[in-house]
């Protein structure tokens, strides 16, 4: 622990269940406090975070930039909303609509990515006058009514008595399927170019120029659900400059602040066109701490050098850690699934044994890594080792 780093204090043990609602599953750690890629536990445990809080943490633990952002900002002005205009909020648009893929001229900001997906989806059906969506067998595009509505299996916890768009759900990397799912009442195809839940499925540069020209066709728009892989993850500022599509409307949220709830909608002039005053809407989405810290963690991507280290170490997992129970490796970046020879399940719980913070997915057979993109070489080498000595 630094000199500036805050010990934790003894305290008595936690008793969520009896405050909260029973809806997540914990992993048996308590993290209490956390420096670069590290976080150390009550315990005394000390684990390299290869989750990074699903996607979110992405610069790790007390980088320096995010609390200097954070500090500042909230001495400045703690918050105000979208009723006033503030230069910190056009300085974030601005960086994100440069950061992002050429053609992507105007940003809506909010605080997640459901939101995101949510004003993506509307504003499709603005735009289109119709009433369909294409997403993809194994997507995951958010909890709230229509972001759920076009993730895959959500039946099981949707809780609402109907979907309030018609939903078409078509087989990934499939061109012929999409193709014949397209129609005159398709407003829109929403697709996660690497899909995160399902297991760091990469949908491929192939497919998605397909399914970009496909839509132009058929007078739809294409929705990149970039929540979980853009913001520098697939060693790209975003999954449209890796594989060289830019669609019509691009969403982004987990690491866009650091660990600060935010999100963001990109889109092009044309759909953007004829909004006006009242059409979109969010209270917090904007806010001056969110905004601040937005342009800290794409001035560290940036100067930093971080795009280029993300696809160095992206490879060098790829080259080392198909070992143990790894028979192959897929994703993008930093964005990865590791596909094991036994439940994923088991072997995230051994690695947590070995020091090593990772995660499950949807395929019951994919451990998922979303490390921060401070992520070291010899952090690598830990996980190689890690799992070579796990049982195959």
């Amino acid at each position: 622990m630094t000199d500036t780093a805050v010990a934790p204090t003894p305290q008595a043990d936690l008793d969520e269940a009896r405050w909260l609602l029973p809806v997540y599953a914990h992993t048996p750690v308590e993290p209490v406090w956390g420096e670069g890629v590290t976080v150390h536990t009550r315990d005394g445990r000390a684990l390299l975070d290869f989750y990074g809080g699903h996607a979110v943490a992405l610069l790790g633990y007390r980088h320096p930039r995010l609390l200097a952002a954070l500090g500042g900002q909230a001495e400045e002005l703690f918050f105000q909303s979208n009723s006033v205009p503030l230069a910190v909020r056009a300085r974030a648009a601005e960086r994100l609509v440069r950061f992002g893929p050429a053609g992507l001229s105007r940003a809506f900001l909010v605080n997640s990515g459901a939101e995101a997906n949510e004003n993506a989806l509307r504003l499709a059906f603005r735009h289109t006058h119709r009433s369909r969506v294409i997403a993809l067998e194994g997507s995951f595009h958010g909890r709230t009514a229509g972001a759920a509505a076009v993730t895959w299996k959500s039946q099981g916890w949707y809780g609402f008595p109907r979907t309030p768009f018609d939903v078409t759900f078509a087989p990934r990397k499939d061109l012929q399927a999409l193709r014949a799912a397209l129609g005159p009442d398709v407003a829109a195809v929403i697709v996660e170019p690497v899909q995160g839940m399902a297991g760091a499925i990469d949908l491929g540069a192939e497919y998605l120029a397909a399914a970009r020209e496909l839509t132009r066709e058929a007078g739809a728009l294409l929705i990149f659900d970039e929540v979980q892989c853009g913001m520098g993850r697939t060693g790209h500022p975003f999954a449209a400059q890796a594989y060289g599509v830019t669609p019509d409307l691009l969403t982004t949220a987990k690491g866009i602040a650091g660990g600060f709830p935010a999100g963001a909608l990109l889109v092009t002039d044309e759909v953007g066109q004829g909004l006006k005053t009242g059409d979109l809407g969010t209270t917090f989405g904007g806010g001056p701490l969110a905004c601040a810290l937005i342009e800290a963690v794409i001035d560290a991507i940036e100067e930093d050098g971080l795009l280029p280290r993300v696809r160095q170490l992206s490879r060098l997992i790829r080259e080392t850690c198909q070992v143990g129970p790894v028979a192959g490796i897929q994703g993008e970046g930093f964005l990865l699934g590791l596909r094991t020879t036994r439940p994923a399940r088991a072997i995230v719980d051994e690695l947590l044994t070995k020091g090593i913070l990772a995660g499950t997915s949807g395929d019951p057979n994919v451990v998922r890594l979303l490390p921060p993109l401070v992520l070291e070489e010899a952090h690598v080498a830990a996980l190689a080792r890690a799992l070579s000595e796990v049982r195959p």
